[in-house]
């Protein structure tokens, strides 16, 4: 299965899994009824933002978007069995690393963030609280969470809670790699 088709799968699996119709997701994450019916068709390749909305409306963080369809919890997930998926607004490319199912709740993502590259999040409060730690791998990035600022460099590692607007920057000449910890 493709990723936007796993994607679709997941996103459709998760609003039937809590009773939510078409028209309720739209209201619970601001994107329109007929965008979320492309995204659970597969019609569409979604950016990162839209994505981030959509976890918002189903009370869940981004990289589970990203998983497989529900099935037995796995300890151990390959590199080559590992999720690619790039936005199509920003280029960046993230990898989800954890393993797929409900063994625990923390989840890790490698992002790659090119040059010139900037991503904002709409994220506001959740359902369920969720956590995050920034960990750059290579290179420099500009966190914004809320209303303070961070310029991060390799190895430097930023913690936050997932409850109010984020925006992620790259103004250097090279691509960033940086691990995303959340969780939830």
């Amino acid at each position: 299965m493709d990723l936007n088709a796993r994607i679709a799968a997941r996103i459709r699996y998760l609003r039937i899994e809590r009773g939510l119709s078409l028209e309720a997701l739209a209201e619970r994450s601001s994107v329109s009824r007929s965008m979320l019916s492309l995204i659970e068709r597969g019609e569409t390749s979604a950016t990162a933002v839209v994505l981030e909305k959509v976890a918002a409306g189903l009370s869940i963080t981004l990289a589970a978007i990203f998983e497989p369809p529900p099935q037995e919890a796995t300890p151990l997930v390959r590199k080559a069995d590992q999720p690619l998926w790039q936005d199509p607004e920003s280029g960046y490319v993230r990898r989800n690393v954890s393993p797929s199912g409900a063994l625990t709740p923390i989840q890790i993502v490698e992002v790659s963030f090119p040059a010139g590259a900037h991503v904002a999040y709409e994220t506001g409060h959740r359902a369920l609280p969720a956590h995050q730690q920034i960990w750059v791998l290579e290179g420099r990035i500009e966190v914004t969470v809320g209303d303070a600022q961070y310029a991060l460099d390799e190895g430097d590692c930023l913690a936050f809670a997932l409850d109010r607007p984020t925006a992620f920057g790259n103004r250097s000449r090279r691509t960033a790699r940086y691990a995303v910890v959340t969780v939830s």
